[in-house]
């Protein structure tokens, strides 16, 4: 059986490799690369929904309020900083910011630490109502005075001047932290409703980062954010590239966004590959054996002295911070962040269905889920563009039929997602790489 899956696997592996070649040689090996590249970041937050929901059976809806606050680490962290709106006004954000969550602490302490009643009550509303009014006096300033320093091209803090690497691992970080507040409030609820929650949650960390201009610019977006790798123009004027790019005989302009995109997808494969050891080894230690009786069976697991709540608060955050470094990395891919992209019932369908596809609680089928899925996903409008023109060939210009077919071929994304979807839960109802 063990043997059959892995032939199985390395067969469904070649049959995708076959597809991103197939792209390169049809099309050309940029769009190939491209969508490689992507498929590899699809991957990781696929490994990230599949920790959760694979290993422990969490229903987590808010992928995309973690990739965004991998998105907004790149920008903290590789962007300059903006020194006229830190002079304007960036100690008194951060004062605000110290003000608001001196605020939230002291009425925590108020009501662990004072006896229930009235004296309660009548502190937690003054500390709650002062606080408030007293951190939007300050915070309200400093957030003015920031976005008015040219707001066309700054308007905003921007970040450290670091090396855009450290940002991965900040946005797991960040990712991390924010799955640790809502595991604490949120893992106590039923699975439909931690959907509920941690979507809406999702949909508040993503309307933050469209609305805050003085955080990442809001709507305006961030560009230009520093490269891991070089440039293509860097490239063509480097008399050593352009002597090995004649001596293979490729045009150096081409050649030096293919050399770009390779260099972009040695680094994803990098952090891909080590994700991919880490979770298998931790997939079949005692620990993940653990992870999977709690997920078949809460009672029997709990009965068993295992702490069920504080086990899914540690697989919630784990998932979660995988899902902000690959936030991350895309970020970096783009070298923009465009805070409008994040749309969560959209593209979180997207990676569950790489997960389901794939085979959910298998590492391995999460990966080619997500090579798979996201291929599709690019290919198949154009493909259905191209099926549509054939199709309607006999037909004359002005039919109605033809234009409503050929119209219809924007829709063909979304009808062949559920279709794959459909008939892999048909056929193979474990997934295509099925948890062993």
């Amino acid at each position: 059986m063990t043997r059959s899956l892995d032939m199985r696997a390395v067969a469904l592996f070649a049959l995708v490799g076959l597809l991103f070649v197939g792209t390169g040689f049809v099309q050309s090996w940029n769009t190939s690369l491209t969508i490689f590249n992507m498929g590899l970041v699809s991957a990781i937050m696929a490994l990230g929904v599949n920790m959760q929901w694979g290993y422990a059976g969490l229903f987590n809806v808010g992928v995309m309020g973690f990739v965004a606050l991998g998105g907004l680490a790149a920008v903290l962290v590789a962007m300059p900083p903006v020194e006229d709106a830190w002079a304007a006004g960036g100690v008194q954000v951060l004062l605000g910011l110290v003000l608001g969550a001196a605020t939230i602490v002291a009425a925590i302490l108020a009501y662990t630490r004072l006896p229930a009643g009235r004296l309660r009550v009548l502190a937690m509303l003054v500390i709650l109502v002062g606080g408030f009014f007293l951190y939007r006096a300050v915070f309200d300033g400093g957030v003015d005075a920031v976005e008015s320093v040219n707001p066309a091209a700054t308007g905003y803090l921007g970040g450290l001047g670091l090396p855009v690497l450290l940002a991965w691992p900040v946005g797991g970080l960040l990712a991390a932290g924010a799955a640790w507040i809502i595991g604490k409030t949120a893992l106590g609820l039923r699975s439909d409703y931690l959907a509920i929650a941690t979507l809406g949650i999702a949909e508040i960390i993503i309307a933050v980062l469209k609305n805050e201009d003085w955080l990442a610019r809001g709507v305006k977006n961030v560009t230009g954010i520093p490269r891991p790798v070089p440039y293509e123009v860097d490239l063509q004027q480097s008399e050593s590239f352009l002597a090995f790019a004649g001596r293979i005989g490729a045009d150096p302009v081409t050649f030096s966004s293919i050399t770009v995109k390779l260099s972009y997808a040695a680094l994803f494969l990098v952090v891909l590959l080590a994700l991919i050891w880490f979770t298998e080894k931790a997939l079949n230690s005692p620990w993940g054996r653990m992870m999977r009786a709690i997920r078949d069976n809460e009672t029997a697991a709990e009965a068993m002295g295992k702490d069920v709540k504080a086990r899914h608060l540690q697989v919630f955050v784990l998932g979660s911070a995988v899902c902000g470094l690959a936030g991350a990395m895309m970020t970096t891919l783009d070298s923009q962040l465009v805070p409008g992209t994040y749309q969560p019932l959209r593209f979180t369908f997207l990676v569950w269905v790489m997960v389901i596809v794939g085979g959910s609680g298998n590492n391995w089928g999460a990966v080619l889920g997500g090579f798979l899925i996201w291929w599709l996903w690019i290919m198949v409008e154009p493909l259905g563009m191209g099926l549509m023109q054939i199709v309607t060939a006999g037909l004359d210009e002005g039919s109605w039929l033809r234009g409503h077919l050929i119209d219809s071929a924007a829709y063909m994304r979304l009808f062949t997602m559920g279709l794959v979807l459909l008939l892999v839960l048909r056929f193979s109802p474990r997934g295509l790489i099925p948890e062993r």
